[in-house]
């Protein structure tokens, strides 16, 4: 595969996973979404472990196949990436239920490094403290006019965060209690 190929795939990978990010934050915002999310929880784990074992290969084709050069903060991307594949495989393989408390720091905190990354590319004359050797600015794949790799990691660590949220959601969110802080089923509200 050549990397114009390797490029126009992987963005459009990126692009599914920015669209099911917005679906489940969509489906997480109501209640009759979350009883959807609730049932789809194990799906929601192996996607989530899928997105990251994807962006995992891809970055290290990037750099080994297609010669890229990763700059310092594709660096801390990777680092805050490679471990979700671990942690979300084991996550998938014991049915972890405390997933949200071992993936969120690590897929937030990858958003926002990503999220930096996207607005230095797009706005280069603010300058940064990359390594001039290795600028932070430099636009390896530019697809549609806005993917870049920063674009796709960005579109990953979004996936996850929503996909683990849904992965967690209780079996009945969205239900009121009654009295005795029971939850009271669908056919039994007013």
């Amino acid at each position: 595969m050549s990397v114009d190929q390797m490029s126009l795939f992987t963005a459009l990978l990126a692009l599914v996973a920015a669209a099911v990010a917005v679906a489940g934050v969509i489906l997480l915002a109501t209640p009759a979404g979350r009883r959807v999310l609730a049932g789809m929880r194990t799906d929601a784990r192996r996607l989530a472990f899928s997105v990251a074992g994807v962006s995992t290969a891809s970055s290290l084709w990037f750099s080994e196949v297609g010669g890229f050069i990763p700059c310092e903060l594709c660096w801390y991307q990777r680092v805050l990436m490679y471990p979700l594949v671990v942690v979300l495989g084991v996550a998938v393989w014991r049915r972890d239920d405390l997933l949200r408390w071992r993936v969120l720091p690590l897929s937030l905190l990858g958003l926002a490094v990503s999220g930096y990354h996207v607005q230095l590319q797009w706005f280069p004359e603010q300058g940064s403290s990359c390594d001039v050797a290795v600028p932070c600015t430099q636009q390896w794949v530019d697809e549609f006019g806005f993917v870049s790799i920063p674009v796709m990691a960005f579109c990953g660590f979004a996936a996850i965060t929503v996909l683990v949220l849904a992965a967690t959601v209780r079996e009945d969110a969205g239900l009121r209690n009654d009295r005795d802080g029971e939850p009271v089923t669908p056919e039994e509200q007013p």
